[in-house]
């Protein structure tokens, strides 16, 4: 886990969970956005991931990579990545899911 984390690739962990997981659109709450179901996958899976593996708020956003690293920390004051920028601000209490995103693959 420390290794995925770590890659700060947002690809490669995508493609991580899509080789280990079966992934079902979900919509999605992050704060005061709400993501319907088929809108922003990777935020998706990368939430749902992290949330299944219990991982802490700062391990969750290394996984965005460079989205997060390059994109968000380096430009505070921008307005994309909104999923990132609002987990920043709200944490885990700020995501709810509507079913089940992932299942680990048998």
């Amino acid at each position: 886990m420390k290794d995925l984390i770590n890659k700060k690739s947002f690809q490669e962990t995508i493609a991580y969970i899509d080789t280990n997981y079966n992934f079902t659109p979900t919509t999605f709450k992050n704060g005061n956005q709400i993501n319907n179901a088929g809108d922003n996958n990777g935020s998706c899976k990368i939430f749902a991931f992290a949330k299944l593996h219990q991982l802490e708020k700062d391990e969750t956003l290394a996984l965005f990579g460079s989205y997060y690293f390059d994109d968000v920390l380096k430009h505070p004051e921008g307005n994309d990545h909104q999923n990132i920028r609002n987990f920043i601000n709200f944490g885990w209490d700020g995501i709810s899911f509507e079913g089940e995103a992932l299942k680990l693959k048998s």
